[in-house]
Order: structure tokens, then C-alpha cells, then sequence
């Protein structure tokens, strides 16, 4: 098995053409958590020429809502939320510059050609491992919509993160290839 990719953010582009469905990275850097209602925000902002509440480009989203931190820790459990849910915002984001995604499962066809058309990356986070996921971040802070609880945005500065690439700038996807893996194990 492959050394998985050490990633830092924000990334190059020549680190993201470098980057294959697959590949397994461990991300060092900043993230920003934002789920739902966050993107809708986000969103609205930028149809009607608001100021955003963190600069988006080249900048790395990562769909979570974590639990608060317990007595000296500096996150709680922060696992991956079901990226499919944020489909309909991630377009406009990527044409406004984001970078990166770190969510679960499969996302739609539109974002993937979006993915592709700006040179970006989604990157796939174990689910069911929050807990873990939460020892990875080396420091927190609020960054907006404090009223939305979980879904509140928080700049995270994670190390040694582990991730899968889910989806290239190259069309690639890891479902995908899994399909075609398990087809090819059947014959």
C-alpha cells in the first residue's frame, strides 16, 4: 500500500494536479466547517453582493458540525457530514474560488463537472470516527453564525488529517473505481 499524500493548505495547483481519485492524503492547514444552513448563507451573501464571512478562494470547506469541546481539548467529535446535502450551494462556491471539500459519499454530477472545471478537490472523511477526527484539530475558533449552533462556521487548524481523494480535477472519481473494482472481482 501507498504512503498516503501529506497535504497542505491551501494547496498549489501543483498540488492539486498531482492528486488522483483514490489517493489517500493526511490534509495539514486550515478548514472551515460549514454544513447546510451555513451554505445557504454563504450563498445569499453572494447573490446579493455581501461581504462573505471568511474569503472562499482557495480555501477548503469541510462539511461538519462538531460537538463542543470537552475540558482541555480543543474540539469535540467532528466527523463528515453527507456531502450530497450541500450539491445545490458547491457550484457557485467553486466559480467564487473554493478550493476544497472534505465531506462523505458521492457527490452529484454537476459538482463533479464543476470539481473539474475549476481544478479542485473533494476530499472523503471516514464517517464514524468523529472522535478521531477531532484529535486532528490543533485549533479552533469561530468565524461566524454563532446562532446556528453546530452549523456554525469554525476555522479549524487540522494536522495529519486522513482523507481520501473522492473526487480529481481530472473527472476521476473513487465510487467510480470502487464499482469497477467489485464488477472486476465478480468475473
Amino acid at each position: 500500500m501507498d504512503q498516503p499524500i501529506r497535504v497542505t493548505l491551501p494547496m498549489n495547483e501543483e498540488t492539486v494536479a498531482r492528486l488522483r481519485a483514490g489517493d489517500q492524503v493526511l490534509i495539514c492547514g486550515p478548514v472551515y466547517t460549514a454544513r447546510d444552513a451555513a451554505h445557504a448563507r454563504i450563498v445569499q451573501a453572494i447573490q446579493s453582493g455581501e461581504a462573505l464571512p471568511f474569503d472562499i478562494r482557495n480555501q477548503c470547506i469541510y462539511y461538519a458540525g462538531p460537538t463542543p469541546a470537552r475540558p482541555g481539548h480543543v474540539a469535540g467529535a467532528v466527523g463528515p457530514t453527507t456531502s450530497s446535502r450541500m450539491d445545490g450551494f458547491t457550484p457557485i462556491l467553486l466559480e467564487h474560488g473554493l478550493q476544497s471539500m472534505i465531506g462523505k459519499g458521492k457527490r452529484s454530477a454537476a459538482v463533479r463537472e464543476a470539481i473539474a472545471a475549476r481544478h479542485a478537490v473533494y476530499f472523503v472523511a471516514a464517517g464514524g470516527v468523529a472522535a478521531l477526527l477531532g484529535q486532528c484539530v490543533q485549533k479552533a475558533e469561530m468565524v461566524a453564525y454563532p446562532e446556528l449552533g453546530p452549523e456554525a462556521i469554525r476555522r479549524y487548524e487540522v494536522r495529519d488529517f486522513p482523507a481520501i481523494v473522492g473526487n480529481d480535477m481530472y473527472g476521476g472519481d473513487v465510487y467510480e473505481l470502487a464499482a469497477q473494482d467489485r464488477e472486476r472481482t465478480k468475473r
